[in-house]
């Protein structure tokens, strides 16, 4: 398998894989999600098929209620939570579509819900939680500094706190995605995984070794945000100092230790996009009728940049379609010296 110098990396690591979500916590998950998560489509994308040179179909799952997968995770770990403690509310730190899916949740379930967002996060996000019932906290722009001011909360207001990804229920909800796609698509051979805080990726590890282990499962982050390829260089996780990207759902400093430990022995691939080869992804999608938002954009794009090149049947996951119409317009048709947006 070739791929470009300097855009990808592969895990050196060749332990025993560390134990996975179990497949009874997955359809547990599935049970839970039954009328509030949707089994999204497979969608067949003959242009990108060609090529790719392999059947490909993308999975939508911006057609979720809130507009991203992040529903599966939250959903199931905010009703997890003890019946007393889940009555004092819920907290926690989101760029966007994590927070909205909180606040989902805990609209859902009649319960308060507290999301910490950073000062860059888009409009339509910060709108979304607020439109859902959260309650919005504005601190800074690093994960670090959202995790600590909701941390504080947390303590100060008896709230428990949902992480994004370092959960194992957050990454049993993920993984119904993957069942999904498996079950849907049982001649899938790769599956290609937006990368943030790895509890996605983490899930689908999960289903692929429950259900079908020979599948390829590879993950696709910015080039200014390559923390899982770091992480697998290194055999573990590795804290960037800086992460930039339009993606900016994929922004978190490092894979999270326990998505990370899932992961470990499962996935060994990690490509990176720049960031006109995201803009172009997302070109194509909108092209198409997928309307993706760039963090979703990414596996189109490792396909279309041809940073991957899949032995067979593969599964591209669009993870979300929350963007502003306005950064659609602009990035659909701009100079690309215009699309950036940095956050740390």
């Amino acid at each position: 398998m070739a791929f470009a110098a300097g855009r990808s990396a592969q895990s050196q690591v060749r332990s025993e894989p560390r134990p996975a979500v179990s497949l009874e916590a997955l359809r547990a998950a599935a049970q839970g999600l039954h009328g509030v998560a949707v089994r999204t489509p497979l969608v067949s994308l003959p242009a990108l098929s060609q090529i790719a040179g392999v059947p490909v179909v993308v999975k939508c799952e911006h057609l979720q209620p809130i507009g991203a997968f992040k529903i599966r995770g939250a959903y199931t770990a905010v009703s997890r939570i003890p019946a007393a403690a889940r009555a004092r509310g819920v907290i926690t730190y989101s760029s966007g579509n994590h927070g909205q899916a909180v606040a989902f949740a805990a609209q859902r379930l009649g319960i308060r819900a507290v999301v910490v967002m950073p000062e860059r996060a888009p409009a339509i996000k910060v709108e979304g939680v607020r439109r859902l019932g959260g309650e919005v906290v504005i601190a800074g722009n690093s994960s670090a500094v959202r995790y600590e001011r909701a941390r504080q909360l947390s303590e100060e207001q008896g709230l428990t706190m949902v992480p994004p990804f370092e959960s194992l229920d957050v990454i049993a909800g993920q993984g119904t995605c993957g069942v999904e796609i498996i079950e849907d698509y049982p001649e899938v051979e790769t599956i290609l995984v937006p990368v943030g805080g790895g509890g996605l990726i983490a899930g689908i590890a999960s289903a692929v070794a429950a259900l079908k282990p020979g599948v390829r499962v590879v993950g696709v982050e910015p080039e200014g945000a390559a923390k899982l390829a770091r992480a697998l260089e290194a055999g573990r996780p590795v804290k960037l100092e800086h992460t930039e990207s339009v993606a900016d759902g994929l922004l978190p400093l490092a894979v999270g230790e326990i998505p990370f430990g899932v992961i470990s022995g499962r996935v060994r691939e990690s490509v990176q996009v720049n960031e006109d080869e995201i803009v172009a992804g997302l070109r194509f999608l909108h092209q198409y009728g997928v309307p993706a938002e760039p963090s979703g954009a990414v596996t189109t794009a490792a396909l279309l940049s041809r940073r991957v090149t899949p032995g067979g049947p593969t599964v591209a996951i669009v993870s979300g379609g929350n963007v502003d119409p306005t950064l659609i317009q602009r990035l659909v048709g701009a100079d690309p010296a215009t699309r950036a947006s940095p956050a740390e």
